[in-house]
């Protein structure tokens, strides 16, 4: 996507990226398993369902744009990163992705830890009940605020990101009376095969301290010496979406190179090492992710090898799943508005919400599925837009997508994968109203966070 068109953004569609889609499905009616919830079906009259209810009686209750969660699908993928690792690793929800109360409320029955990066996630979840013991703090610029109130609530960990948090999270322990468990974030450099916004581990960015140059060893030498710290490894996370599990071996070996040389000059083995998270989904029939077992067996395996080889005890693993757990588990459902053919290029498909309730594809240029959700039909394929209602060109949905040469105004179509950063990064561009999320299990619904009011627009607006 061109990014310098405009200082607003894009201005027209010509500066948009060329479609490299697909042939068309076979059978347009047909759900991919692999992109949707596991309880999304379609009934004998061809309605897409979701744990028992169909989205034409959700549309009615609920309205439209709606994110609908499968909580029976959420539940059983944490177990399943739990199962994997076991009792010798520790799993850390990445709250980022999600997070409400009752999604901490569902981490805490099924036995996975929780990680924060803002005070109003540490809120969330310590008004829902999470033991502060298993909640982690991240985030590059932590507020004497934020870690002030982390610190009175006994979290399990804070992540280091600078040379100046190691002073202020320090300083905060020490005037508290108390010694504050921490890790230190380095980034190792290694690039994360995936878009540049969204790799983390190489060094020119803003998140960890530098291995290189000997910054990562200083800051470790500084946290030690500090009666406020408790310095109880280190954490390192190479990007977000990855499938290719050769970024996290070099990154092992390094981090494991630190903790041979802190072993080395300090004579302490740190005994845990966070691996963070970014294991990708599959948003497209085309994506192949890697189930938690897997991940788990490959990501044990790397880090005995290396430590095996450094003569080190091997440090007890962390790893940050959250897009993994919460992403294939929801999916967006919006009316049709409008169905805008343009002869020789595509059909312009526009729904009622858009940028406001999914960023991700102007943001990150990422891709997605789509289906007629409330009907099937037999019409053949047409190649589609699908676009939001906001004033910009750049509003786009899904990209490039064949959805049935019926399609009319007043249809529902569903977006999959949508669990992940789409609730988590809505705005109120144009004033829109952020949709709600309604979690559906065993024929049930229920808001778990509501729609947002014109009301409750208005009340931040002074006047």
């Amino acid at each position: 996507m061109s990014r310098s068109a405009h200082p607003a953004g894009p201005r027209h569609a010509d500066v948009l990226p060329e479609g490299h889609y697909s042939a068309p499905p076979t059978d347009l009616n047909a759900l991919d398993a692999k992109v949707w919830a596991e309880t999304v079906t379609r009934d004998e009259d061809g309605v897409v369902t979701v744990g028992g209810i169909d989205v034409k009686r959700l549309a009615e209750e609920y309205g439209t744009p709606a994110y609908f969660l499968d909580e029976q699908d959420f539940r059983a993928r944490a177990r399943d990163w739990r199962t994997a690792f076991g009792n010798e690793a520790d799993v850390f929800y990445a709250g980022k992705a999600f997070l409400s109360r009752a999604v901490v409320r569902w981490l805490d029955e099924e036995g996975l830890n929780l990680d924060v990066c803002s005070g109003g996630e540490l809120a969330t979840a310590l008004s829902a009940g999470m033991p502060a013991e298993r909640i982690a703090f991240h985030g590059n610029n932590k507020s004497a605020g934020e870690i002030r109130r982390a610190v009175e609530a006994g979290v399990g960990r804070i992540v280091l990101d600078s040379f100046q948090e190691i002073v202020r999270v320090a300083h905060v322990a020490r005037e508290l009376g108390t010694r504050q468990r921490v890790q230190i974030r380095i980034t190792v450099g290694v690039e994360a095969h995936t878009h540049e916004f969204i790799a983390t581990a190489h060094e020119d960015q803003k998140f960890g301290i530098p291995l290189a140059g000997g910054q990562a060893a200083e800051a470790v030498r500084r946290a030690l010496q500090l009666d406020g710290l408790e310095l109880i490894g280190i954490h390192s996370h190479i990007g977000s979406q990855i499938f290719d599990m050769s970024g996290f071996e070099v990154a092992a070996h390094r981090v494991v190179g630190l903790l041979k040389d802190i072993r080395d000059e300090h004579g302490v083995e740190l005994p845990e090492i966070d691996l963070g998270g970014g294991l990708g989904i599959a948003y497209t029939s085309d994506d192949d992710p890697r189930e938690p077992y897997e991940i788990a067996k490959t990501l044990t395996e790397i880090v005995t090898r290396e430590c095996d080889a450094a003569r080190l005890t091997t440090p007890r693993i962390s790893v940050e799943p959250g897009r993994a757990i919460v992403g294939p588990t929801a999916f967006t459902l919006y009316e049709v508005g409008t169905v805008k053919p343009l002869d020789g290029l595509r059909t312009y498909v526009s729904v009622d919400g858009g940028m406001s309730d999914n960023i991700r594809t102007a943001l990150y240029d990422a891709e997605y599925s789509v289906a007629l959700a409330s009907r099937v039909s037999d019409a053949e394929p047409m190649l589609c837009r699908v676009v939001g209602k906001h004033c910009e060109s750049g509003d786009i949905v899904v990209k490039d997508a064949f959805l049935p040469g019926d399609l009319a105004p007043g249809d529902l179509i569903a977006v999959p994968a949508t669990g992940a950063y789409c609730r988590s990064m809505a705005s109120n561009y144009n004033h829109a109203l952020r949709p709600p999320v309604v979690a559906v299990r065993d024929g049930e619904a229920r808001v778990i966070v509501r729609r947002e009011t014109e009301e409750d627009l208005l009340r931040l607006d002074v006047g």
